[in-house]
């Protein structure tokens, strides 16, 4: 159950793929640097297309098995954009880009599909045709809706989709997925509050937004304590509070934001609707009005559970059924893969980062370690998923 003998003997050259890309991150669908970079290797493998351009900087790399085109398609998709963070590890391959920043790992999603791309082209052991989807925006920017609106689906009939992200604190070397909501729903509110200013000295002839926003915020909490289900997930953060501009007068307006996360679609409608309810009656009772804008961001990621299944037997070809654990617990991060994931039948799964440090910080790395094992599961995966006759 090793970890494919061609893809261990590219590991210095995927190391090499990552390093180049780490050093050079480029944010949301700025990625004209890494698609070209990806396009350049794509057709140096021999890939039978190369798509450029959807959803802006996305590429997706066809290669057909044994019998050549037709036949049934499958996805594998991998994120490139970075983050707006400074990076701070002091890595000799670190960001060339001040306040740019590989913090998530793309750089190393990038790599292990090209790692595949390279490997599935020279043995074409399967049939059908594999789509290799790069995208860009995932952090934010919603690149995958981007790439669907833009065609995605329309002009290739791929059939499944699949992803996979790197997790810090699952061992290398490990796999981790589950049936049905794996990551949260990412929604955001704002919630604007609006009285009468006055002097600070005579807060008699105010409607105080300050006080009204302080008694929002302690309302917001009950929704998840008071009025969820305890075996259900949610989460409702008040993530900023801006008000006020001098020591002695209260001010007219108020802003109240933040994020909500679900992995039930129950729930994601039951936070809008408190939020909305709260919001009106706390204004209400401070004599002040109150616009509740909510953004329904990415949806929750939704595995098929016989892809899940499925997922989890490949990866255990790949490092023991031991290695693989196919109920993982779920994130409450959002994913944009899940827009791919309302379109078409797939999974997302975890690949193992080891004692990283997390996601999203300025010391993160991806593991070079996990490359072979990510790659080798793309490969496996396709050879499962469309044999060879």
């Amino acid at each position: 159950m090793p970890v494919s003998n061609r893809i261990a003997a590219l590991r210095p050259e995927l190391e090499a793929w990552r390093h180049a890309l780490h050093a050079e991150p480029e944010l949301l669908y700025d990625c004209e640097d890494t698609a070209a970079f990806v396009t350049e290797r794509l057709e140096s493998f021999g890939c039978d297309e190369v798509i450029t351009g959807l959803g802006r900087t996305g590429v997706v790399g066809l290669i057909h098995g044994r019998d050549g085109a037709g036949g049934r398609m499958i996805g594998l998709r991998a994120d490139m954009d970075a983050l707006p963070i400074l990076e701070e590890t002091g890595l000799p391959y670190a960001s060339k880009r001040s306040g740019m920043m590989h913090a998530c790992g793309h750089d190393g999603h990038t790599t292990m599909l090209l790692g595949a791309a390279r490997s599935l082209a020279e043995t074409r052991g399967f049939s059908g045709t594999v789509a290799l989807i790069f995208q860009p925006a995932e952090e934010g920017g919603g690149g995958g809706k981007a790439m669907i609106d833009d065609g995605l689906f329309e002009r290739l009939p791929i059939a499944k989709v699949y992803g996979m992200h790197n997790l810090p604190g699952l061992p290398v070397g490990c796999f981790g997925m589950r049936h049905g909501s794996i990551m949260a729903s990412t929604d955001e509110f704002v919630i604007k509050l609006k009285g009468r200013g006055s002097h600070a000295a005579l807060p008699h002839r105010s409607a105080d937004p300050i006080v009204a926003g302080a008694a929002l915020v302690q309302a917001l909490q009950p929704i998840v304590s008071r009025n969820t289900d305890p075996l259900k997930s949610l989460v409702v953060s008040v993530t900023q509070f801006h008000a006020g501009y001098a020591h002695n007068v209260i001010p007219e307006t108020a802003e109240v934001s933040g994020t909500v996360r679900a992995l039930d679609r129950e729930m994601r409608d039951l936070a809008e609707r408190r939020i909305r309810e709260i919001s009106a009656g706390i204004a209400a009772v401070h004599d002040l009005d109150a616009v509740v804008e909510y953004d329904r961001n990415y949806p929750i990621t939704v595995n098929d559970p016989a892809e899940s299944d499925f997922c989890a037997e490949v990866a255990a070809e790949i490092v023991g059924a031991a290695k693989v654990d196919p109920n993982a617990p779920p994130l409450m991060a959002g994913e944009d893969f899940s827009y791919m994931l309302e379109e078409k039948p797939g999974a997302y799964v975890f690949v193992g980062n080891g004692d990283s440090s997390g996601l999203h910080t300025a010391t993160y790395d991806f593991s070079d370690e996990a490359l072979v094992y990510g790659a080798s599961y793309w490969v496996r995966l396709v050879e499962r998923a469309l044999p060879a006759h």
